[in-house]
């Protein structure tokens, strides 16, 4: 009946394909990694032979697997295990208490690290905790917390071990906040370079080796928690070519990949740019690789004088007058060589400015469909839409306004934050548009938060920035996390839809996204997995399905105590122990000792922090 030996048939689900001949169906057949039959059970089970694998949906809904556009995903792999995640957590009060948790278990000379993935305006509590909160939680052990792009925090102990005194000098763009006696108080702000937040976590010590490889298997098995099945990695600040790649190309070459990873090659040294990419141009080309692990071309930074940093708590920088020459002797090296590229840029300012030298470039080197773009472009205008769109070019979004949006307006204004960045206006101007997260170090690697803030709007905090004109449905923003985002790594119509013919790369959801209520989209996981025919992850009914995966190295890393980003409804296991053992049973707080039992008595949904801790949470962790 087929040619193909079937490997895998999964039925009585609903399918969303987001392919519009053939837009719903209940059952997919899969050989050789790619989908041979999309359809109806009836048609799907004609497939079935002794080698097939059967698995029941249970009505469950099946998205194409997500793909981000714009992570930091090699880099982020590398330090996984070694940080403490704050990514959804819901009140400071519980934040501490983790962290608390961790600086015990955590040993010397190891830091604790909560590197980026959160915003104070998630928390019930509405700030940061205080250089004194952190310091009574851990008088001796270093504590690094980056927030956004803006600030890093750091205790005594870590200010020691980085080295800092009243003898430290400020870096170009950077401060190191003293008190009255000029003596470092722990307190880093990026005005507006994140430069100085960024060299004082390289001074922590780093995992070895084999400890780099289990910790990049557990951000992937992260990934898949989520339903992500591919990644294009935009390279990042300390993550060199080719020393920084050989954990990932170590994973690929033994198998043990369970994303595909499109990668970027993003320059290290100002001043050094254009032989970086002499060089690598020369090394090899776009695409080499395979459907796991592929070279994709420049970027996102390409040269140093042509980044706009985007703390919004500071004014726009303005670019160096050198910008343009700088830019257009490396975009000269690329388009000769046929590299897509990316450029990193926040304001439409920086991007006019690139505009005139990828058009001065064009016309005297066609790009001729060549695959470049920009990432982030929020302030991007209409104009500069139209000049996009002319030169074949695109946007990679992300939902980094979901996590400054109120940083934004407080400088800008409730008007001038409604198109940041127009995303369906991008759209009805014909330029592609793809969307991602920028994880790890500011916005967290959650896709569900970006596609809830592409549909709704809102940010972490629960502020709405757009009106309705400015938001696309939920059809339109999945097809933006899957199906778009293939024009940005050069495989349009091999991933990125059920469809015959394509990568089977697919997530079976813990709820229905086409259906739920807004505010649960961001609570979606996936329960089962799969990457080209290849069972990755399985939780639920389909949790014995699910490849093992060895305990996190070392043992006292985070990521053995808590389960990655928050999900309330994932999480009621880990709610019901924190009622036992963390609300205060062990304690002296006089307002939650033993409130976990009145709550259950009562009803009280200790799920809800606000509610349960207060405005202000509890300082009851501090004990």
């Amino acid at each position: 009946m087929q040619n193909h030996k079937t490997q895998l048939i999964l039925h009585n689900g609903q399918f969303t394909t987001l392919d519009r001949q053939n837009p719903q169906a209940t059952a997919v057949a899969i050989a050789k990694g790619c989908f041979i039959a999309v359809g109806n059970d009836d048609e799907v089970m004609c497939f079935a032979d002794d080698h097939a694998q059967v698995i029941d949906l249970n009505r469950r809904r099946v998205i194409p697997g997500l793909i981000d556009s714009h992570l930091h995903f090699i880099r982020g792999g590398l330090n996984y295990n070694m940080e403490l995640r704050w990514d959804g957590i819901p009140s400071l009060a519980d934040a501490m208490r983790r962290l608390k948790e961790q600086v015990a278990r955590t040993p010397a000379p190891q830091w604790v690290r909560i590197v980026g993935g959160f915003t104070e305006m998630q928390f019930a509590e509405k700030r940061l905790p205080t250089l004194d909160e952190i310091n009574a939680v851990a008088p001796d052990t270093p504590v690094f917390i980056l927030h956004l792009y803006d600030r890093a925090l750091l205790n005594r102990a870590a200010l020691r071990a980085c080295g800092y005194d009243r003898d430290t000098p400020n870096p170009p763009g950077g401060l190191i906040a003293k008190d009255a006696n000029g003596e470092p108080i722990g307190l880093l702000l990026a005005e507006p370079n994140a430069l100085i937040l960024y060299s004082a976590l390289a001074k922590g010590p780093k995992l070895p080796y084999e400890y780099q490889l289990n910790s990049t298997r557990h951000f992937m098995r992260e990934m898949n928690r989520l339903g992500i099945t591919s990644v294009i990695d935009a390279g990042g600040g300390f993550q060199n070519y080719p020393d920084d790649y050989k954990i990932i190309e170590e994973l690929h070459q033994t198998g043990e990949l369970t994303l595909r990873i499109a990668y970027n090659l993003f320059t290290q040294k100002a001043g050094e740019e254009v032989a970086d990419f002499t060089k690598w141009t020369k090394m090899g080309k776009p695409g080499d690789g395979d459907s796991y692990y592929r070279h994709n071309g420049a970027g996102e930074m390409l040269v140093f004088s042509a980044a706009d940093f985007e703390d919004f708590r500071m004014p726009r920088p303005n670019m160096v007058p050198n910008m343009e020459n700088d830019l257009e002797a490396v975009v000269r090296i690329l388009v000769s060589n046929h590299w897509p590229f990316r450029l990193h840029a926040t304001y439409n300012e920086t991007i006019s400015r690139a505009l005139d030298v990828f058009e001065k470039v064009n016309r005297d080197i066609p790009f001729d469909g060549l695959h470049w773009f920009f990432d982030h472009a929020e302030t991007v205008t209409d104009a500069n839409l139209e000049r996009i769109a002319k030169l074949g070019g695109g946007i990679a979004i992300q939902h980094r306004m979901a996590y400054q949006g109120e940083f934004f307006v407080q400088r800008y204004g409730r008007k001038a934050a409604e198109r940041t960045p127009p995303y369906r206006r991008m759209l009805q101007m014909g330029v592609n548009v793809g969307a991602g997260t920028d994880a790890t170090r500011v916005a967290s690697y959650d896709p569900w938060n970006a596609l809830y803030w592409l549909t709704s709007g809102k940010t972490l905090g629960g502020l709405s920035l757009y009106p309705v004109a400015n938001l696309v449905d939920r059809e339109t923003a999945l097809r933006l996390y899957t199906q778009a985002n293939t024009w940005f790594s050069n495989e349009e119509g091999i991933k990125g839809q059920i469809k015959v013919g394509q990568y089977a790369d697919l997530a079976v959801l813990s709820a229905d996204y086409s259906s739920v209520p807004e505010d649960e989209i961001r609570n979606l996981v996936s329960v089962l997995t799969i990457v080209g025919g290849r069972i990755v992850y399985g939780d639920d009914e389909f949790s014995a399905l699910s490849p093992p995966l060895p305990p996190a190295m070392p043992d006292w890393s985070p990521v053995n105590h808590y389960s990655g980003y928050f999900k309330p409804a994932a999480n009621v296991a880990a709610l019901n122990a924190f009622a036992q053992t963390a609300c205060g049973c062990g304690i002296s707080c006089s307002l939650h000792g033993h409130a976990h039992g009145r709550a259950y008595q009562d009803a009280v949904n200790i799920g809800d922090q606000r509610g349960f801790w207060g405005v202000l949470g509890c300082s009851c962790w501090v004990i």
